[in-house]
């Protein structure tokens, strides 16, 4: 673990933007001596998480590179993102597999810097997790480990703030990426929303 205080922790877990969002999560608490290493860790990764990864790396990248051609590329970007959302509806399968309903729990809050869940078991602060992410509607699903760095217990429930303590930057990354989105289609909502009020 980590030598900085809980404060730290906490101001780490705030760092990036977060946005409140359900999502499903599978936590299962893991031991930080079988795991002390960051390539221990990218071992650990399950194969079709890192196929995840490595798709939405080459995405990006290939975006990048078709935006140098200007107006022309318009319909070649149309085709390659058909091609993707294809392969993503693949991968979404794939790593739904992944999601184990004897581990699963309710995410409430994502971001860059960690997440937030809630469950009826506790976990203590402190605690390493293995970390499952799934927001499917949005292609993400994210393989992590998690640190324990906040509780709070209501009605017998316990929600659990947890920061990255070892995560791919791609994914961290996506993680940032699909926040924005979801905070992009919550603010659309709440136009249409508006806009029907007014009428």
């Amino acid at each position: 673990m980590n030598s900085l205080s809980l404060e730290q922790k906490l101001a780490q877990y705030h760092e990036f933007f977060a946005i409140e969002h359900q999502f499903s999560v599978n936590i299962m608490a893991i031991d930080i001596n079988e795991t002390n290493s960051f390539d221990q860790f990218v071992t650990n990764i399950p194969m079709p998480f890192k196929l995840a990864t490595d798709m939405s790396a080459i995405d990006q990248s290939a975006l990048r590179s078709l935006q140098n051609l200007g107006n022309s590329a318009a319909q070649l970007v149309n085709f390659l993102n058909q091609q993707s959302q294809k392969i993503d509806l693949l991968i979404g399968y794939i790593l739904s597999q992944q999601d184990e309903v004897q581990h699963r729990y309710r995410g409430l809050e994502f971001g860059g810097g960690g997440i937030k869940f809630i469950t009826e078991k506790k976990f203590n602060v402190g605690q390493l997790l293995e970390v499952k992410i799934f927001i499917l509607e949005n292609n993400c699903a994210i393989y992590c480990y998690g640190e324990v760095v906040d509780v709070e217990s209501t009605n017998k429930q316990f929600t659990h703030k947890v920061i990255f303590h070892f995560i791919q930057e791609e994914d961290r990354e996506v993680l940032v990426r699909t926040s924005l989105l979801e905070q992009s289609k919550q603010l659309q909502k709440l136009a249409k929303l508006r806009d029907q009020e007014n009428k």
